[in-house]
C-alpha cells in the first residue's frame, strides 16, 4: 500500500509533537514501521491520508463496538453540540447516564463522571486511600491503568518489595506506595498482602487483562482476591475501562460473577469521546466531595456531548441479542484465525474473551505477562506489517487486544482470515 501521505503528515507532526503522536502506541515503534494517519471511518472500516481502506479491529482500542459513525450516535452528538459543547455545569444528561451504569452494575450506587480511563482510576484510587486511611496499593504485572504516578511502577526484586519507577518524573516517593503482584498468581498476592498487613488500601486489577494481549482470570482468581479484600478491608477496584459494557453490558463482572467495592469505566460510556467514570458502594462514594473530604473536580467532567453520545450508545446495546452477535462473530474470527495458523505450520495461542481477542505467537497459553517469550513480539511486528499491507487494521502491539464490532460483516471475518493465512505463510 502506498502511505506517503502518511509518512509526510508524520514527518510534520514530529516538528511540533513529541514523537509525532499524542499517545506512545500510535507511533507504531514496537511493530517497526511508521504510523498511518487516518482521515476518516465508516462502521468496520477506517481510512487513512493516501485514502487507503482498511478492516479496523482496534476501534478506538475499543470504544466503537457499534462501529464507527454510528448514524444514532451521530445525531446524538450534533444534536447536543447544537445546544452547546460545555457548560461547567450540571445537566440531566449526567443524570441519565449515571443512571444507566448504576442499574447496569449492582454494586455501583453511586458514579462520578471524569474524562478519560486514567482519571477514573487515579481518582478511584485516592478515595480507597481516603476511605482506608491507608497508603500502600496492589496492582499487577502487565495491567494497564493508566499513567497517574503510582501507576507506573514495576515489581522490585523481590517478594513483596516496593515499586519501583518505570518512568522519569515518577518520584520514587510515588513508587514505593505501589506493590505488584504476578496476575493470575492468587497465592502471590495474598504473601504480598500478608507482607504489609493493615496498610495497604486496595487492590486494582483488569478482570481481563487486556494490555498484555488479552487474558482471562483462571478460576478463582477473581473470587481469591474477593474473598482476601473481604478479610483485610481492602477496597477491590476492577478496571473496566476496557472491559465495561465491551464483554456483557454487565462488563466482566457480570460474566464472572464477582463485583468490585469501586469499578472504573470508560471508552464505551462515551460512545467514542473522552469519557471515564469510577463508581461503586454508597459508603464509600460518599467520602467524596462535596459530601465527603477527599477532593476530585474537572472542568469537563459530565460534557453534554459525550453524555448523548454514551446514553445513546448504550440503548442500543440494550437491545435483545447484541452480546450473541457479538460473540458469534468473535468466534467465528478465532476460529477461523487459529485453522489459518495450523495450516501454515504457525504455532499460535489465540484468546478470546467475548469481543476481546489477541494472537500469540507461541503454542503455549499466556496466563501472565511472564508467560508471553522473548521472540514472540518480534514474530507479531512481521505479521502486523503484513495484515496492514493486505488492508487489516490490528493495534501496533503484541501485548493488546483487538476489539470486534456489530459493524463488521462476514465478507470482512474472511477477508481477515484470509490475510492472515498469507500473513502466517510468510513468517
Amino acid at each position: 500500500m502506498n502511505h506517503q501521505q502518511s509518512e509526510k503528515l508524520f514527518a510534520e507532526a514530529r516538528k511540533t509533537i513529541p514523537g509525532g503522536v499524542n499517545s506512545p502506541v500510535r507511533a507504531f515503534k514496537s511493530v517497526g514501521c511508521n504510523p498511518i494517519f487516518i482521515s476518516r471511518a465508516q462502521g468496520p472500516y477506517i481510512y487513512d491520508a493516501d485514502d487507503n481502506q482498511y478492516v479496523d479491529y482496534v476501534g478506538s482500542w475499543g470504544p466503537m463496538i457499534l462501529g464507527h459513525c454510528h448514524p444514532k450516535v451521530v445525531e446524538a452528538i450534533q444534536q447536543a453540540a447544537a445546544g452547546g459543547a460545555s457548560f461547567g455545569a450540571p445537566t440531566e444528561k449526567e443524570i441519565v447516564l449515571a443512571e444507566m451504569v448504576c442499574e447496569a452494575y449492582p454494586n455501583i450506587e453511586k458514579v462520578r463522571m471524569v474524562s478519560s480511563g486514567t482519571e477514573a482510576t487515579m481518582s478511584a484510587i485516592r478515595l480507597a486511600r481516603g476511605y482506608t486511611g491507608r497508603d500502600k496499593i496492589l496492582k499487577f504485572d502487565g495491567c494497564y491503568h493508566g499513567h497517574a504516578y503510582s501507576l507506573l511502577v514495576k515489581a522490585g526484586s523481590g517478594l513483596a518489595t516496593f515499586g519501583v519507577p518505570t518512568s522519569p518524573g515518577v518520584p520514587a516517593d510515588f513508587a514505593k506506595h505501589t506493590l505488584t503482584a504476578i496476575y493470575n498468581d492468587l497465592e502471590d498476592a495474598k504473601a504480598i498482602i500478608a507482607a504489609n498487613k493493615g496498610e495497604v488500601a486496595c487492590i486494582i486489577l483488569e478482570p481481563i487483562a487486556g494490555n498484555m494481549g488479552c487474558v482471562a482470570p483462571r478460576d478463582g482468581f477473581l473470587e481469591g482476591l474477593r474473598t482476601l479484600c473481604d478479610a483485610e478491608g481492602i477496597v477491590l477496584i476492577i478496571d473496566e475501562v476496557m472491559t465495561g459494557f465491551r464483554v456483557a453490558y454487565g462488563g466482566a463482572q457480570e460474566r464472572f460473577g464477582v463485583r468490585g467495592d469501586l469499578v472504573t469505566l470508560g471508552k464505551i460510556i462515551g460512545g467514542g469521546l473522552p469519557v471515564g467514570a469510577f463508581g461503586g458502594k454508597q459508603e464509600i462514594m460518599d467520602y467524596l466531595s462535596p459530601d465527603g473530604g477527599v477532593y476530585q473536580a474537572g472542568t469537563l467532567s459530565g460534557n453534554p456531548l459525550a453524555m448523548s453520545a454514551g446514553i445513546t450508545t448504550l440503548n442500543l446495546l440494550k437491545q435483545d441479542g447484541f452480546y450473541d452477535i457479538i460473540e458469534e462473530k468473535s468466534a467465528y474470527l478465532s476460529k477461523g484465525l487459529s485453522e489459518a495458523a495450523a495450516n501454515a505450520g504457525v504455532p499460535t495461542s489465540l484468546q478470546r474473551v467475548g469481543g476481546m481477542f489477541c494472537t500469540y505467537f507461541q503454542a503455549e497459553e499466556v496466563f501472565n505477562f511472564s508467560d508471553v517469550k522473548p521472540e514472540t513480539p518480534e514474530i507479531f511486528s512481521r505479521f502486523f506489517r503484513s495484515m496492514l499491507d493486505s488492508g487489516i487494521n490490528l493495534a501496533p502491539s503484541q501485548y493488546e487486544s483487538g476489539f470486534m464490532s456489530a459493524a463488521h460483516s462476514t465478507e470482512d471475518l474472511d477477508k481477515t482470515i484470509e490475510a492472515a493465512g498469507k500473513a502466517f505463510r510468510s513468517l
